[in-house]
């Protein structure tokens, strides 16, 4: 995988399309203050290289009947996970899942149309191990895009502790 770096126009072309995947070349260019060809291109090189891994529509879930979402933590039996066992088509609610480190395997989004189709979805995760699931209230903030990561924060030592354990002065 080749390692990049988006510039401020990457990232300009990046912010432009998460906010709006339909902008036009045209549009694009001039919100950004490059030309169509110009953008074009940016484009297609930032999908060549994967940083544009596709375009998509937002649906809601509650307007489309899957109001309800959970969070299911998953700790696998042995020769059960679920990652080599199951088949993603027998688990359409499943929206994410992320591998963890910790006393969990597996975590898991999922989209549920009711209660009782919630209890049924977490039977059958439930086949792969311990399970703990935790309802979603409401999500008031969510964020989609992607952006520039923020420059290194300072990170707190323990300097202060190594010279007090060694029998030093604060």
């Amino acid at each position: 995988m080749q390692s990049y770096e988006p510039d401020e126009t990457d990232w300009a072309i990046l912010r432009e399309l998460q906010a709006d995947a339909r902008i036009s070349f045209n549009e694009l260019g001039r919100r950004i203050h490059l030309s169509p060809p110009s953008v074009a291109e940016r484009v297609r090189r930032l999908e060549g290289l994967g940083v544009i891994a596709g375009y998509s529509a937002r649906v809601d879930p509650a307007e489309v009947g899957q109001p309800l979402t959970a969070f299911i933590q998953l700790k696998c039996d042995p020769g059960r996970c679920l990652l080599r066992t199951a088949d993603p088509d027998d688990l359409p609610e499943v929206v994410e899942i992320h591998k963890l480190a910790g006393r969990h395997c597996t975590l898991l989004r999922v989209r549920a149309a009711s209660m009782s189709h919630f209890e049924g979805l977490a039977e059958r995760i439930g086949s792969h191990g311990a399970i703990e699931t935790t309802m979603v209230l409401s999500t008031p903030y969510a964020r989609a895009d992607v952006r520039p990561a923020p420059p290194p924060r300072p990170v707190t030592t323990g300097d202060r502790w190594w010279s007090t354990s060694r029998g030093g002065s604060a």
